[in-house]
């Protein structure tokens, strides 16, 4: 979490003027004046879409001119273009989504969308918000949202996990713990469910022993059921003790269940992740001997493993192992396959199963099966092609672009220096077309890629941007731009960096 000195420094730093667009205009990229507020899609759907969208463009622009939650919060409150909005639960959705990873934002957002006559927040909307300030490490912002929902009566199971996760995910699982004994408090009931909630959250941060203890106080008073012994196998293979692992099958078959492919599987990706393959092919013949023989699931772990060990034809060979098995594909599978095939060189082959056999099982494509796609092409320096897919993916809309299809997609016009044309174009269509948010890697990505072309002032124009959105440049990135900043001699950039860096 940022200090509330660094706070301090950013407001002292980065003053008002500075714009809050994520791209601006200047002398280096004249194309590039992208501020929300004057964007406009242009609506492919019907004119209720193009309308909210209209409507999202006018929130985010003003969203953009505050500071702070308050600010954010005022800026909308005092506009009447915001205020002649008709929200819908919709339209908060995908506000709150744009601006997941910028917690203030989507607080003063969230904060006066509630002031707004004729609507009311969804249950959702709530579970949203708890999740971005938790993702942000904002703790006390985030039980005293809880605990708001709580009067409202509007906590559930859902709300508690992602709570929980995130005290746990900030190495606060004394906290986490803590909501699980104040269950009753929100209505809820301390039951299988919400204790395998809680031991599931707690090993998935590697805090297994701890889970293990409350674990063995419980079970006096709650049943455990197969799902609690598979959490415990998934936490003892995660901190590497895989004698554990298969001393908790034992005591699931001592309980009265009989492991599954899920708890062989875990099993098998931990060995995946040893590259102990002799092991993994054990214990498919063990599968095999017990009548639970592997999944797509196992399977496509498999093949991911050897794939990335480069055993490229052992990888492949999991495919024919899998369709004598009769075991079918899905979606997942063929993500690997398709990766698979890209890394072994076989361009041709990994589109002969995107283009003819994914169809022919009826298999649809999702996101990440795109992403494989684009990422391969534009490694092999296939841009167009991969710019085609893009095309064709927001044409069908089966699966909408993240930020993943746009790296390789980012990094091809650093190799090919179409950064003035292609990579503003691209931009634009992440931030106004498709509402993505830019990440930490996204950021870092372009940063470095612009000092490396030579693009100083865009690249410091990208770093006051994280600062504003409270996302924390790596100490490698800092550097780099204080070199380039330094060589083109912009002198209050490199003493803002330099303050930057000493309180990092």
């Amino acid at each position: 979490m940022i200090c509330p000195f660094q706070n301090c420094l950013r407001r002292l730093l980065f003053k008002p003027s500075i714009s809050h667009a994520l791209f601006h205009c200047s002398r280096e990229s004249p194309k590039l004046a992208l501020s929300a507020e004057s964007s406009h899609f242009v609506a492919t759907g019907s004119a209720h879409q193009a309308g909210e969208q209209r409507d999202i463009d006018i929130l985010v622009g003003k969203v953009r001119a505050g500071r702070s939650d308050d600010e954010v919060f005022q800026c909308l409150a005092s506009d009447p273009k915001c205020n002649a909005v008709h929200l819908s639960h919709d339209l908060v959705d995908k506000l709150l989504h744009r601006f997941n990873d910028d917690w203030k934002s989507a607080l003063g957002a969230f904060r006066w969308a509630t002031t707004c006559p004729d609507y009311k927040h969804s249950p959702q909307a709530y579970d949203t918000m708890v999740d971005i300030l938790g993702k942000m490490k904002q703790m006390d912002q985030m039980k005293e949202f809880l605990e708001e929902m709580r009067k409202l009566h509007l906590v559930t199971l859902n709300t508690i996990a992602k709570v929980m996760r995130r005290f746990a995910g900030a190495k606060q699982w004394e906290n986490a713990v803590r909501i699980f004994d104040e269950l009753g408090t929100f209505g809820l009931e301390k039951n299988t469910d919400s204790m395998n909630l809680l031991l599931d959250t707690l090993c998935k941060e590697k805090y297994v022993e701890q889970a293990r203890d409350i674990f063995l106080r419980l079970k006096p008073h709650i049943a455990p059921d197969a799902h609690t012994f598979n959490i415990f196998i998934h936490g003892w293979c995660k901190i590497n003790r895989i004698d554990e692992a298969h001393w908790t099958i034992q005591e699931m078959r001592g309980h009265g269940y009989l492991p599954s492919v899920i708890s062989y599987s875990t099993i098998i990706q931990f060995y995946c992740s040893q590259c102990n393959f002799k092991k993994v092919y054990e214990l498919f013949d063990e599968m095999a001997a017990q009548g639970c023989p592997p999944n797509v699931v196992t399977y496509t772990t498999v093949m991911c493993s050897l794939t990335k060990a480069e055993n490229f034809e052992e990888a492949l060979q999991i495919s024919q192992r899998m369709e004598t098995a009769g075991c079918k594909p899905d979606t997942l599978f063929y993500n690997c396959f398709i990766h698979t095939l890209g890394r072994a060189g076989r361009v041709k082959d990994a589109a002969k199963v995107f283009e003819v056999e994914m169809p022919k099982t009826g298999v649809s494509p999702n996101t990440s099966t795109y992403n494989c796609m684009i990422a391969m092409l534009c490694h092999h320096a296939q841009e167009k092609k991969a710019l085609t897919l893009l095309q064709e993916m927001e044409n069908l809309k089966i699966c909408k672009p993240d930020v993943q299809t746009y790296y390789p997609l980012l990094k091809s016009c650093f190799k090919t220096g179409k950064i003035d044309s292609l990579l503003s174009e691209l931009l634009n269509d992440m931030v106004n077309k498709h509402h993505l948010s830019l990440d930490m890697s996204a950021y870092s990505l372009l940063i470095h890629g612009l000092c490396r072309a030579n693009r100083t002032q865009w690249a410091y124009k990208l770093f006051e941007e994280m600062i504003l959105k409270d996302i924390t440049p790596k100490y490698r990135t800092c550097r780099l731009l204080l070199e380039e900043v330094k060589e083109k001699n912009m002198h209050d950039a490199a003493e803002k960096i330099e303050a930057f860096i000493k309180n990092l």
